[in-house]
């Protein structure tokens, strides 16, 4: 396959990297957004596919593009449906185009460029935007051969390196810092607010370490039972989440809804019939679940992903090494799958991240 038929191989986005928790929960497309991004994307002439990766601490847009100009394009149209000042996002966006995008691709379904260094969670994610791309048949040969060879090069980096050893994902993490206020989790009363796989493996994480009273609440009921009845919990209806509040000891939120569900009265409603017992809450949604304010509360924790992220930094230096091995790894893979893709390309300058690059 020459270059001219393939194109130009991109990535354009914003991350962990450069634009703060504040920032990224505007920039993230909800539910109701992504598809409207996606048709906006599927308009513009010239653009031969693409996969949306829309995580909570990533959105990204990889694709084929006929000319590098396209680009352009694309980021005036998500500027514009995120009403997102254009100049702001310059300031965070990151974005490469050739080879650099595909190193950066690699590493990022690998796990090395996650904010927790070499969390699992990451894979799955980027598998689901391709399968989503797919379905919409928004992908052709090579971006397909790119995606496959993907998968295929972040299981090998896994599996001969120990970047992923130690307590890596969100869940643990989060269930580390339960046990270091709570003590004796078996007695430590649990909401779980959002029914999706974050909300799984955290509950699961939770019961690992010998916790037992679990109640699921989600914003579509028969979702909440269906896990519930997985996990051996109860279900609890949304509406009712602000009247029972107080019964809990750690709530963990993880929904996909556009604004908070934590709201400040609330919590000082349930603070007020706690006592002087802690009340913590987990947020691992984006946008964020719980109102900032809420962490002002006496006897209140409130810990997002960010305040997990660097919890897990400590980690990292024992894995240092071990981060040179793999990107080494994947920038053979990265040559060989460009060599495959474009052999009549030249190689791409930088990648530019923002306008401090």
């Amino acid at each position: 396959m020459s270059a001219h038929e393939t194109g130009v191989f991109f990535y354009l986005g914003a991350n962990h990297h450069a634009a703060p928790l504040a920032l990224r929960e505007k920039l993230a497309l909800t539910e109701d957004k992504l598809p409207a991004f996606q048709a906006r994307l599927a308009a513009i002439d010239g653009l031969r596919g693409t996969v949306v990766l829309n995580t909570c601490n990533r959105v990204e847009i990889y694709g084929l593009a006929n000319a590098p100009e396209i680009i352009a394009r694309i980021e005036a149209e998500f500027c514009a449906l995120q009403d997102f000042p254009p100049e702001t996002f310059r300031d965070v966006r990151q974005h490469a185009t050739g080879r650099d995008a595909i190193q950066h691709l690699l590493e990022v379904a690998s796990g090395l460029d996650s904010q927790m260094l070499g969390e699992t969670e990451i894979l799955g994610q980027v598998k689901d935007a391709y399968a989503d791309a797919l379905t919409r048949r928004a992908t052709g040969p090579a971006l397909n051969r790119i995606f496959q060879k993907t998968f295929q090069y972040a299981k090998h980096v896994r599996t001969s390196t120990a970047i992923t050893a130690g307590q890596v994902s969100i869940a643990n993490v989060a269930v580390d810092l339960a046990q270091k206020i709570f003590e004796e989790l078996g007695r430590t009363r649990i909401l779980l607010l959002g029914a999706g796989d974050i909300s799984e493996k955290t509950a699961r994480a939770f019961q690992s370490r010998g916790a037992s009273a679990l109640t699921v609440a989600s914003r579509t009921f028969e979702r909440a039972m269906a896990l519930a009845s997985d996990l051996g919990a109860t279900a609890l209806p949304f509406g009712h989440v602000p009247a029972h509040l107080a019964d809990y000891d750690v709530v963990v939120c993880s929904t996909a809804a556009p604004e908070a569900v934590i709201r400040r009265d609330d919590a000082e409603a349930a603070m007020r019939r706690r006592r002087a017992q802690p009340l913590f809450f987990i947020d691992l949604a984006m946008p964020r679940d719980v109102e900032p304010s809420v962490a002002d509360i006496e006897n209140v924790f409130v810990y997002n992903l960010d305040d997990l992220a660097r919890i897990a930094e400590k980690n990292r230096a024992a894995r240092e090494n071990e981060v040179v091995r793999a990107r080494e790894i994947l920038r053979e893979k990265s040559a060989m799958l460009w060599s495959q893709i474009a052999p009549e390309s030249p190689s791409p300058g930088p990648s530019r991240r923002g306008d401090a690059s």
